[in-house]
């Protein structure tokens, strides 16, 4: 049978049973009403009648009017005639009542009375019958009212269990279904007996669920050969590839980064890189440098591989996905790659040996080229004249200029080479300061700029290779009178902090765009725009000096206000 047909029949058959119930009790209290009604309309008048003519007897010899009271009332009880023997006992009434004289006795009265009272015995009689016959009935009713209400109860109780059984135990399998597929258990078949709706959703569970399973197996067989597809493409790479994701899981991991791993090809994809990590060097510091904050120059790794020291640059490559919510990005994992820049730092050391080498070389002819031009300026071989003298002073400032291209070369090869040698030494800061304006006394006069010094009464001394920090200083002094307009101001001066002593330099020319501040401590790079020529190197060995020191340069700067360099160098 049909769900449909079995709810409206267990529906109707509770219908019925409510309207059983109810026109049963609706018959009963008809019933009881009906009874109560003549009851106290046939009787309870007698009785009434009974009492008014009682009355009247008891004024009767008094007053005259009330024999015709109780006449009144007498022919009401001969209409109110109810019961089996009543009239027999009003008939008797009536001929006492007629039989009256005048002068009304005592024992005429009496005996009207006592027929008085059988009619009201009668009607008190009829009236507790009619009661018993009204508790029998009610008895009655309230009996087959406890049948029929059993009886629905357990019609209802049967319907109750019956239907929620039969509806929910085959969605509960559906749901037990459903599950299953959501975990993916495409196998998973339902059987909901052989109820012909049910079988319908159960025959459409089963199909979804095979065409599933033949999608899943497409799919898982696409997906592996993407997948082996995708880890040929990886170990074709020339370059150590790893995979992680979120949790620091090796995901996937190429033949290369095996080898420069030196990791055992089993059991490694899967395993948790964190752990890998603690007994393997190399693969700590990979996952150390995942947690370092990113930054263009971090030294590479130097690695025996080839069977030679190796050079690899590492490249984190952090993953999102979009959010399935659609209000992000989500972290998904890490993809490491090391370059191989091996030959790169062979050419560089290379090309920083070939620099060293040229700037060395060179410095001999330039210095001979000097004292040849300090000769020819001797009035002793001779006087020139002007032109003479203007060619001999162009050459003496190019090769001047040569000359301090070729000792910044030699002090960013010695820097490259790490061949930077400090010799520090106790020095006061007005010594190095002194020296740089010694050092451009030339080039300020040239320029017309004036110098000026702020130093502090007491200031501490420091411990640096006053060589090299005084390089710094003169550099950032000629660069400050370059780049400053004519009969303009520059101060230099120093100043001490809490462990620092700072020695700055500040001009009042041009000024550097914020968006450069950092650019220009790089090698060889100069600020668009500018017109001052040079090699773009002073900044980048300054760095280098005062960094070796343990110390910081910084410049703060604006167009149009001048700018302000600050060596900072530990006391």
């Amino acid at each position: 049978m049909k769900i449909h047909r079995q709810l409206t029949l267990g529906i109707g058959i509770l219908f019925a049973m409510i309207l059983l119930l109810g026109g049963q009790s609706v018959g009963y209290v008809y019933r009881l009403s009906k009874a109560s009604e003549n009851m106290l309309a046939d009787n309870y008048n007698s009785l009434h009648y009974a009492e008014e003519m009682l009355r009247s007897l008891d004024r009767l010899t008094r007053d005259s009017l009330s024999r015709l009271s109780l006449i009144e009332e007498l022919i009401k009880q001969q209409q109110n005639i109810t019961e089996i023997d009543e009239s027999e006992v009003t008939a008797a009434l009536t001929s006492k009542v007629t039989g009256l004289s005048d002068s009304v006795s005592q024992a005429e009265i009496q005996s009207v009375r006592e027929d008085l009272y059988r009619l009201m015995e009668l009607n008190m009689a009829s009236i507790r019958v009619k009661s018993d016959v009204l508790e029998h009935s009610a008895e009655e009713f309230m009996l087959w009212l406890i049948v029929v209400g059993i009886l629905c109860a357990s019609s209802a109780a049967v319907i109750l269990w019956r239907f929620p059984k039969l509806i929910l135990k085959p969605i509960d399998k559906l749901k037990a279904g459903i599950t299953e597929i959501a975990n993916h258990n495409y196998d998973e078949r339902l059987d909901l007996g052989s109820n012909r709706e049910f079988q319908k959703v159960a025959d459409s569970f089963n199909d979804m669920a095979r065409r599933l399973s033949e999608y899943s197996r497409s799919s898982v067989v696409r997906l592996i050969r993407e997948k082996k597809r995708i880890e040929a493409v990886i170990n074709s790479l020339h370059e150590p590839v790893i995979g992680l994701d979120s949790n620091k899981n090796i995901l996937f991991i190429n033949e290369e980064a095996f080898s420069i791993l030196n990791l055992p090809r089993k059991n490694v994809v899967g395993s948790n890189a964190a752990e890998l990590s603690l007994r393997n060097d190399l693969l700590r510091r990979l996952i150390r440098e995942l947690y370092t904050e990113k930054s263009e120059n971090k030294d590479p790794l130097k690695i025996y591989a080839d069977n030679k020291e190796s050079y690899f640059q590492m490249d984190n490559i952090p993953l999102h996905i979009d959010s399935e919510d659609g209000n992000g990005r989500e972290f998904i994992g890490n993809v490491i790659i090391l370059h191989n820049i091996t030959k790169y730092k062979e050419l560089d050391s290379a090309k920083t040996n070939f620099i060293s080498t040229v700037s060395h070389e060179m410095k001999t002819p330039i210095s001979s080229i000097l004292m040849s031009l300090q000769l020819l300026s001797d009035d002793r071989l001779g006087k020139l004249n002007e032109e003479q003298l203007s060619f001999i002073r162009n050459i003496k400032d190019s090769s001047n200029r040569l000359l301090e291209i070729t000792g910044e070369l030699l002090n960013m090869a010695q820097i490259e080479t790490g061949n930077l040698k400090l010799m520090p030494k106790i020095t006061k800061p007005i010594e190095l300061i002194d020296y740089a304006i010694k050092a451009t006394q030339v080039l300020a006069e040239r320029f017309c700029c004036f110098v000026e010094v702020e130093y502090p009464e007491k200031i501490s001394k420091i411990f640096v290779d006053s060589e090299k920090i005084a390089w710094v200083i003169t550099n950032l002094l000629s660069n400050a009178i370059h780049h400053s307009p004519e009969k303009s101001r520059i101060i230099i001066g120093a100043r001490e902090k809490e462990k620092t002593v700072e020695i700055f330099v500040r001009d009042f020319g041009r000024g550097i765009d914020p968006r450069y501040h950092k650019n220009i401590f790089e090698r060889y790079f100069r600020v668009p725009g500018t017109k001052v020529q040079g090699s773009g190197l002073g900044l980048a060995i300054s760095r280098e000096f005062v960094e070796a020191h343990g110390g910081a340069i910084s410049v703060e700067s604006e167009i149009g206000r001048g700018s302000c360099f600050t060596v900072s160098l530990p006391k």
